[in-house]
């Protein structure tokens, strides 16, 4: 490694242990042995590794032509083809997420910020944090800001903007945004009639994704902080185990003839068929209308 940094040897022949913290103006050419066994990001991180200097270089990624690359192998080395501006980082995050898809991000594994606050409320801040910071209020007192929250809906659904719908990543993500920020209903059937008007008709997974939101927002009126929605009938957590009018919603729960149950740790449970999963987002709703109808 040192007679290749010191100009005495003019290959190395390396592991990708070189993908990162290596700075070697000289190298200017690279060949990435079966590139198609390398994530996204590590051919990003490799192909930096040249081109450090003045000349001109050049990064040769090669497969096996005995080998039919996977979809995923064969999407990511087109990806590496048109990553070639400066500051090319967070389009090639997006394109890998796109691919593999956010993983297990929310999951029972993960911690911190993100799993407390949920991910729309977690860019909900960051976008006010850095509005404050550009605006000079960085140094408002916490005890200014406004109480925000995501409701927590769990749905045995595909929530999400497919490929195959909406080909282009950056129109994508940008919809995503959109219809996380839908406030009423005017909103969403404005957002429906475009999708519907570009794209055509929407997809289950699309449909779907708008439901969720539409319960978000129903769940914030009623208090309701997280569903949880099964084959056998759906549990709902109130916020700070908190109803607005608890002595109407005892009279409610006792005129279901049984089918609603308040647990000790304020969990309400209703206990309804849902074979489906596409039954439970009508399910969801109309459990949180007639809470809803009680205040």
């Amino acid at each position: 490694m040192t007679q290749f940094a010191d100009g005495d040897a003019d290959i190395l022949l390396s592991t990708n242990i070189v993908e990162s913290g290596i700075d070697i103006p000289s190298a200017n050419t690279m060949i990435i042995h079966r590139a198609d066994m390398f994530g996204l990001s590590q051919l990003y991180q490799l192909r930096g590794r040249v081109g450090r200097g003045r000349q001109r270089a050049y990064a040769y990624l090669t497969s096996d032509p005995q080998r039919l690359l996977s979809p995923q192998a064969r999407r990511r080395l087109e990806v590496m083809q048109t990553l070639d501006t400066l500051g090319a980082g967070f389009t090639l995050a997006s394109y890998d997420m796109d691919i593999r898809g956010a993983g297990n991000l929310l999951g029972d594994e993960q911690s911190g910020h993100v799993r407390e606050v949920g991910v729309e409320l977690y860019q909900e801040m960051l976008r006010q944090a850095v509005d404050d910071a550009k605006s000079g209020r960085g140094d408002v007192a916490a005890d200014d800001a406004r109480p925000v929250w995501t409701p927590q809906i769990n749905l045995g659904l595909e929530i999400r903007l497919p490929e195959s719908y909406v080909p282009d990543l950056t129109v994508r993500l940008s919809l995503y945004r959109r219809i996380a920020d839908l406030v009423d209903e005017q909103a969403k059937d404005i957002l429906i009639a475009e999708l519907i008007d570009r794209f055509g008709q929407m997809p289950d997974p699309v449909r779907n994704l708008l439901m969720v939101i539409e319960l978000k927002q129903l769940c914030r009126l009623a208090n309701v902080e997280k569903i949880d929605a099964g084959p056998k009938g759906l549990s709902l957590s109130f916020r700070d185990h908190h109803f607005a009018r608890p002595e109407q919603l005892i009279g409610w729960i006792a005129g279901q003839s049984g089918r609603v149950q308040l647990r000790p740790d304020h969990c309400l449970v209703v206990a309804t068929p849902l074979p489906k999963p596409e039954m439970q987002p009508d399910a969801c709703k109309s459990v949180l209308q007639d809470l809803l109808a009680l205040l």
